[in-house]
This record gives C-alpha cells, structure tokens and sequence, in this order.
C-alpha cells in the first residue's frame, strides 16, 4: 500500500492534513491578489432565492469554496473514497456542507440528497468529471439532477498565474502563495424539462463547452498554460485499436 494511504488511515494525521490544507488555502488567499469575477451572474438567482447547481472541474475544486459568501447554504458532492472524505473535511472549514457519494458510489444516495438540498432552496456544487475522469468531461448525470430539481447549472472555474499542477488523472490545479488568481462564475444555463436522450446528450455538450472555455479563459488571462481535457473517446475506438 502506499505510504499516503497508510497515512490517511490514521484518524490523527487525516485532521492535520485537513489542517494544514485549509491553512495554506486561507494563506494562498492572504498573500495574493485573489478576485472573484461574474457574480452578477448568479446574485439575481440569490436574491430570488432560486437554487442552482454549481458544476467545477475536479481539477479546479481548490479555490472555488473560498468564492462562496453568501448565506444560503452551498453543498458539495464529494466521493465516498478516503480521498474525499478528507476534502468534505477541508471545505466544511469554509462553511460547506456535502454530500457524500459519485457516480461510481452512492450514486442513488447522492442524488436523492441533491434534490433534498435543491429543494429547501440549497445550492449544490458538482464535479462533472469526478471522481475518476476523464478530465474536463462532462458526465450526463448533473444534467439529469438538474432537470429533475429544474434549476440551472452555472460554471464554475479559476485561475492563478503561479501554481502547480499535480501529474494526477485531473491534473489538479494548486495555487501558490503570492500569487494572482481569479475564481469566476459563468452565466447559468437552462436546463430543459426534457428526458428526450438527445436533450440531455445535448445540454452534457453545451456544459462542458462553457466549462472548458471559462476554465481556459481563466488560465490564458494570467499567461499560463492552458490544461486540456482528456482526449475523446468514442464508442468502438477500443475496439478499433484492439484490431
């Protein structure tokens, strides 16, 4: 096994690593010149009290609970896996609830839950491509809940001109101190009371264009390499390569 999971196993260093994690985000914060940019796109939604679903890369989830500041109450679904129960601990510290379960676990679970929330009037943060990718794809799933709760999905992303970028399947995305950053929130997008599959097939399309052209607007304003999505895979190209 390796020696990171041995080490999340023990209760007492998981609350130091949730520690030390919200610390170096409040510090990343702190010491750099960090904007938060199209909040006019979702303060009508707010101030009508209509709930929306918030949808981030997985690779971007870092910085986007510091954008959150408002009193209705912001829940994240985050992954059953060890790895996700210590972010759903990093983010609490920054007054976000979650929800546990993806599409790979708990996924009944999770949705239930998501329209438990949507419906007191609760926003929802979701990573469309976790929690094993491919990165910068978009599952169809959030489209569902969306259409189910009939609220709006709204993208989510940011942007810092120093950081790192971890050699993870999404590429994770970590800010450094003194750095210049954006988180920016797009304009929503309608989606239809509709569960014809083309529908669907076709919102899945217009949130995952949204997403990855704000993600790489984001990148390209502080002069930094845009990250890329996974390559398309599509039905029968395994088997193809097989032949």
């Amino acid at each position: 096994m390796p020696l990171r999971k041995r080490l999340l196993k023990s209760p007492i260093l998981r609350e130091i690593a949730c520690r030390v994690a919200a610390r170096y985000i409040r510090l990343v914060m702190a010491c750099g010149r960090w904007t938060v940019e199209g909040r006019e796109n979702i303060e009508p939604l707010i101030e009508a009290g209509r709930p929306f679903i918030a949808c981030f890369w997985h690779g971007r989830l870092m910085m986007v609970p510091v954008a959150w500041r408002y009193r209705q109450p912001m829940h994240i679904v985050i992954s059953r896996h060890r790895d996700g129960r210590l972010i759903a601990r990093v983010v609490a510290r920054f007054g976000i609830r979650t929800i546990a379960g993806s599409s790979s676990k708990g996924g009944a679970r999770a949705l239930r839950a998501m329209l438990a929330a949507l419906a007191a009037g609760d926003c929802v943060g979701v990573t469309p491509d976790g929690p094993r990718g491919p990165r910068m794809r978009a599952a169809a799933g959030v489209v569902q809940a969306a259409r189910l709760a009939g609220v709006p999905i709204v993208p989510v992303s940011f942007g810092a001109s120093r950081r790192l970028v971890m050699s993870s399947w999404d590429s994770f995305v970590v800010p450094l101190p003194f750095a210049r950053g954006a988180v920016v929130l797009g304009a929503p997008i309608p989606v239809p009371d509709d569960s014809d599959p083309a529908v669907i097939e076709d919102t899945r399309c217009r949130l995952e264009e949204r997403l990855n052209a704000l993600t790489r607007a984001a990148d390209l304003r502080f002069a930094v390499t845009p990250i890329e999505p996974a390559p398309m895979v599509r039905p029968g190209d395994a088997a193809g390569a097989a032949s």
